[in-house]
């Protein structure tokens, strides 16, 4: 008996819009860590923060990730201060699979699902895998080894532990700026998961993970030692820091033998330190967070199931800010940013469920903040089937998130402007509604092809605008004063025309405007107009070669006045990338490509010639900062017997 998994596809029986990328999608390409994950997704773009810290971030529904919930097997993950750094953090070979849901989703996890939610499947102390080693090393000389191990101790007992290495020992510069296209860097993971099964149905899972990661960008010629006594004629330098810890725990017992009502507690801490400059700027922050979730799920028959819960999300921020600009002199500005922020919530959801013709879930939670008061947020998701292969869904729902305007804007501290923080900013508040039609086709080598179109829309109530264009020595940071709105367009093709020959093709429209002070309702600035994905994998039989290719058309974006004069856009760019796999037995060497056309942006650190003026900017990012990159691996699985 032979089958061959799917790299990804969009999921036929859920309510939500879902897009499933699968263990095999994730040897697609080298998939280094989570934002190296959706290269071949045109759903979720990912792109550089800046051009210094190797911060990336993802963008969903036209928006920046912060609005995007990240979940780690439904616990909330990649909040608060590791967010900027977060898909980095997350190895792509740790990963089972990854669900990509559009729209607010489930009220279950929580309200700060504004754009949609990305959950993360880990591999599972369960699986039939004693040792998994996965190295990989590049022509920039970036090395990485992971290790996973999951071992059964008797019928109850199993557990899997996690390890992750990478550096980036050299620094490069390809553009001949003098600074480093991407930071020198030593990163260490490990994590620890169990499960406990009874024969009555009760499970429990616990486990931990810890995190250290130092990285050091900016000039070719800075060293960590010049930072004591940094005058204006050194070169300009950052150095970044980040540890963290993570513990959880969660325990699911049934309450009668059908296991038709049960109850679940879901209990999660996190710390997580950072400690960073930028040239003479400081930023430093300590978060403990902790998460608690109880629900109650019903079942009465197989048409109506109810959850109902009551859930905390405690938030002890401690982070500061040492604003240093120079106007004619050196100034400074002090920011105490720390808070703390308690949100209890009270939540309930029902679910109808009639085969797989139609099904609808309705919830709505009610959470009391300490700092914004009462928070309500209603949601909805619908899905019909017209036939069997034609399914229409509609969401919508509204979503709430509280902003941490340095980590949510990390490369405003690579620039020389003072930043201008306005008082009393509010919480972040929108609604996002829209729908999705995909019609599933009896053609092609699966008789699984698809072609799918889905439109959402996001609407501000309240926003934080980070504006670089009402005063070109500032960098001003204030609430939402007017509409802010985006509209995203998506149309999906998936096709297996022979037999182990698979296109994937998709392109998304987005149209998205702000209300920017001094200039009224505009579009939104460095944020990419559409999208186009297109896909090629073929196999041979028992899949002992595969071959990939993956090909980008990214579109222009609107740049800011200051960078090339009022309207100009970037320029549409390509981007190919390219990997064949030989598998052996237990072991799988691949080689590729990134960037296969060497396209790079050019000059993506404005004036840095001068980078402790208010000229000097790194920031504007909206392309490739390195150029072609090859690399080479291999994966190793070692399978019970």
């Amino acid at each position: 008996v032979q089958a061959r998994q799917e790299g990804s596809y969009l999921s036929k029986m859920t309510p939500v819009r879902t897009e499933v990328i699968t263990a095999a999608g994730l040897c697609k390409m080298a998939c280094c860590n989570l934002a190296e994950s959706f290269e071949n997704s045109a759903s979720v773009t990912v792109g550089y923060s800046d051009a210094i810290t190797g911060a990336k971030q993802i963008r969903l529904l036209g928006l920046s990730g912060i609005y995007t919930a990240m979940l780690d097997e439904n616990r909330p993950a990649m909040r608060g201060l590791a967010a900027p750094f977060g898909l980095s953090y997350v190895p792509g070979q740790w990963l089972e699979s990854i669900q990509i849901a559009k729209g607010p989703s489930s009220v279950i996890n929580g309200t700060e699902a504004i754009t949609g939610q990305i959950n993360l499947e880990h591999r599972k102390p369960t699986d039939e895998k004693p040792l998994f080693i996965n190295l990989f090393v590049d022509n920039h000389l970036m090395t990485e080894a992971n290790i996973a191990s999951s071992l059964q101790l008797n019928e109850k007992w199993s557990t899997v532990t996690l390890g992750h290495y990478s550096s980036m020992p050299m620094g490069h510069d390809g553009n001949g700026d003098g600074f480093k296209d991407e930071p020198t860097s030593l990163k260490f993971n490990i994590a620890n998961r169990w499960l406990y099964y009874d024969q009555s149905g009760m499970q429990l899972r616990f486990g931990f993970r810890a995190l250290s990661d130092d990285r050091l960008g900016g000039s070719i010629n800075f060293n960590k030692e010049m930072k004591d006594n940094l005058q204006l004629t050194d070169p300009w330098g950052s150095n970044i820091n980040n540890k963290g810890v993570n513990a959880y725990v969660k325990l699911g017992i049934p309450l009668n033998v059908e296991n038709t009502t049960n109850i679940a507690l879901v209990a999660d801490y996190t710390y997580h330190q950072i400690d960073s400059y930028f040239g003479f700027k400081n930023y430093y922050g300590k978060q403990n967070s902790v998460f608690a979730n109880l629900i109650l799920q019903h079942e009465a028959n197989e048409n109506h199931r109810v959850s109902v819960g009551l859930r905390n999300q405690f938030d002890y921020i401690d982070d500061t800010l040492e604003d240093v600009f120079f106007v004619n002199d050196k100034m400074q500005n002090n920011y105490d940013l720390g808070r703390k922020e308690n949100s209890v919530g009270l939540y309930g959801e029902y679910t109808y469920t009639s085969g797989e013709k139609f099904s609808a879930v309705a919830g709505v939670s009610v959470d009391y903040n300490n700092l914004h008061g009462v928070l309500v947020a209603p949601r909805a998701n619908i899905k019909y089937s017209f036939t069997d292969n034609l399914v229409f869904r509609v969401s919508g729902g509204r979503g709430y998130r509280s902003p941490n305007v340095v980590v949510d804007n990390i490369g405003m501290m690579s620039t020389g402007r003072e930043i201008s923080i306005g008082n009393n900013l509010d919480m972040e508040d929108a609604w996002t509604y829209g729908g999705n039609i995909t019609g599933y086709l009896p053609i092609g080598g699966n008789n699984n092809s698809y072609i799918s179109f889905d439109y959402f829309r996001t609407d501000f109530n309240k926003q934080i605008i980070v504006d670089q264009e009402f005063d070109l020595s500032k960098i001003m940071i204030y609430n939402l004063d007017g509409r802010s709105f985006t509209n995203t367009y998506q149309f999906d093709f998936s096709i297996e025309p022979i037999e182990r020959l698979v296109m994937i093709a998709t392109y998304r429209y987005t149209d998205a405007k702000v209300t920017l002070a001094g200039q009224g309702l505009v579009e939104r600035p460095m944020t990419s107009r559409y999208k186009g994905v297109l896909n090629l994998q073929y196999a041979t039989r028992m899949n002992i070669w595969t071959f990939d290719f993956t090909a980008q058309l990214n579109g222009p974006c609107k740049l800011p006045y200051f960078m090339e004069g009022a309207g100009a856009t970037s320029p549409a760019y390509p981007v190919f990338f390219a990997q064949v796999t030989r598998k052996f037995k237990g072991v799988d060497v691949y080689v590729g490509g990134e960037n296969l056309g060497n396209y790079k942006q050019q000059n993506p650190i404005l004036n840095w010639e001068n980078p402790y003026s208010t000229n000097f900017n790194a920031s504007l990012v909206w392309g490739p900062i390195l150029g072609w990159k090859v690399y080479a691996g291999m994966r190793f699985t070692l399978w019970k017997n």
